[in-house]
């Protein structure tokens, strides 16, 4: 099974390449962040054209996330568990093809906390702190579980191409990191770096300043794993190809792969 996840930027400004790498890509399960649509305005049609059930937790203009499945799709969870959310960041449900065990999927973006200290910085750090007890309790279930999407962090040194211009981002500060660390020592694994340890895997590249065209990214998109998906983990990577693409998203697929 092929598992993605990808912060799309407006799903609707970005409709042609979002079809375009579906078709290529063909995942079974991908999970959206950043659709930027309620869920009435989801193109739901084109994509159900191509084979996937769809669910959607959107907003108006900003954040919403989307789960698409190639198999049926259950037990869905809207919203972060334990945390009072006004913004739509969290969607969670099981998916279970046919002949194989199932396995809960949880797509998040999680807030990017900037300006730091601040209100922006305090709400990441709960939302982090309510992820953590949430995965808490999925993973008592022992199931297969992932949990995938933007993250907002960068965990390494290794996964920004300047360390020192963003030592003082929400993205990379001290504590964000520590929370990062306390929810990996969970248990999860990093299916991206699981497969590729090399320095410089980048998932973001930012519009300004020729970002994309000098290789300056971070990786902040990532697939964390249950011990027993990451026992059926065999491949992953990250589709950075697509940012090259005609109006493309700031964010590239990343993905894995498991064995049935």
């Amino acid at each position: 099974m092929k598992i993605a996840t990808w912060n799309v930027n407006s799903v609707k400004a970005r409709l042609e390449a979002v079809l375009g790498w579906l078709k290529e890509s063909s995942p079974d399960v991908a999970g959206f962040q950043e659709i930027k649509c309620i869920d009435e305005n989801f193109p739901r049609l084109e994509i159900e054209s191509l084979g996937y059930n769809v669910i959607t937790h959107g907003q108006k203009s900003y954040n919403g996330v989307a789960l698409l499945s190639k198999h049926p799709i259950e037990d869905v969870t809207r919203g972060l568990p334990g945390l009072e959310d006004v913004q739509s960041r969290y969607i969670e449900a099981l998916v279970t093809p046919k002949d194989a065990v199932p396995i809960r999927v949880v797509c998040i973006y999680l807030p990017n906390g900037n300006p730091a200290p601040g209100e922006k910085y305090d709400y990441k750090l709960r939302w982090m702190a309510a992820l953590q007890a949430r995965v808490e309790t999925l993973l008592e279930q022992e199931e297969r579980l992932i949990v995938m999407g933007d993250y907002n962090v960068i965990p390494e040194p290794e996964d920004v191409h300047n360390p020192a211009a963003w030592a003082n981002d929400a993205l990379f500060l001290p504590a964000t990191r520590a929370a990062y660390r306390k929810f990996v020592n969970l248990g999860l694994t990093d299916a991206v770096r699981a497969c590729n340890a090399l320095p410089n895997q980048y998932t973001f590249w930012d519009y300004q300043a020729g970002a994309w065209q000098k290789n300056n990214g971070i990786r902040i998109d990532h697939l964390m794993l249950s011990p027993q998906a990451a026992d059926r983990l065999t491949e992953a990577g990250i589709d950075r190809h697509v940012r090259g693409w005609e109006k493309a998203s700031d964010h590239v697929p990343a993905w894995c792969r498991l064995a049935a």
